[in-house]
């Protein structure tokens, strides 16, 4: 019997099936570093992870709680300043994949990751652009992780933080591609057991369906053993580290 799985970890596995093995990636903290890393210890062994901080061909052994974590450095090719990371690899298009996420997207692919509501009175405001903006103009390719919803994937951004020009939105529902005439995001692929009601239902737009809706294959067993060994150790790593209290 194969084993059961949740839509986090479906949404996961999806985005770490479009990694080429041998692909450079530029990656982003959270969802994109867990299906980058898992990409890269199932089919693709020699892919290339760069994060923001400078590290290239890291490969850690858990997830980094930031783009600043010293697993990162400790198991990189090389460490080189921040400006080269961007200049010299992004700028030159030595990148193939840029890996994002976001607070919102909306239906030609622009995000936010800046805040929630008015900019200068914000109902939360997030970590903000950070690189997004230079991955998102200067990858080859662009792919875009996050959980699917009205509050998500809205009809106008609160604030827009970086340009879209998604390859594909991937979400805990299913997979949306650019239209090639109108860039607008278009419902392709759905995962077992999803309809395309619920889909349209989690939109905020009215969510174009393409004329042929394809199946998501569900994880494999390897996959899911693999995704959750590295969430377990990083889990482990993390609840193992010193926390020095603030001074009152």
């Amino acid at each position: 019997m194969a084993i059961a799985y949740t839509p986090d970890e479906m949404m996961t596995v999806a985005a770490a099936r479009r990694l080429p093995n041998g692909a450079v990636c530029f990656v982003g903290i959270g969802l994109p570093s867990a299906a980058c890393n898992l990409a890269r210890l199932t089919h693709a062994p020699d892919l290339v992870l760069i994060y923001e901080s400078g590290t290239v061909g890291t490969q850690p052994t858990v997830l980094p709680l930031s783009i600043g974590d010293g697993e990162l450095a400790e198991t990189a090719r090389t460490v080189i300043p921040l400006p080269e990371i961007f200049t010299h690899y992004l700028q030159r298009g030595r990148v193939d994949v840029g890996f994002l996420g976001a607070a919102q997207v909306d239906r030609f692919g622009n995000l936010n990751s800046t805040v929630i509501g008015r900019y200068d009175q914000p109902t939360v405001r997030l970590p903000g652009a950070g690189g997004a903006p230079e991955i998102a103009a200067h990858a080859r390719s662009v792919l875009v992780v996050m959980k699917q919803s009205a509050r998500t994937l809205v009809p106008a951004l609160d604030f827009r933080t970086s340009a879209g020009k998604p390859t594909a939105l991937i979400t805990d529902l299913g997979v949306m591609t650019p239209d090639a005439s109108t860039h607008e995001l278009v419902l392709t692929s759905l995962y077992e057991g999803v309809t395309v009601d619920a889909a349209r239902a989690a939109c905020g737009w009215p969510l174009r369906i393409a004329e042929s809706i394809t199946s998501i294959s569900p994880p494999t067993d390897d996959e899911l053993l693999v995704l959750r060994s590295l969430h377990e150790r990083t889990r482990h790593a993390h609840s193992q580290r010193v926390r020095v209290p603030l001074p009152s």
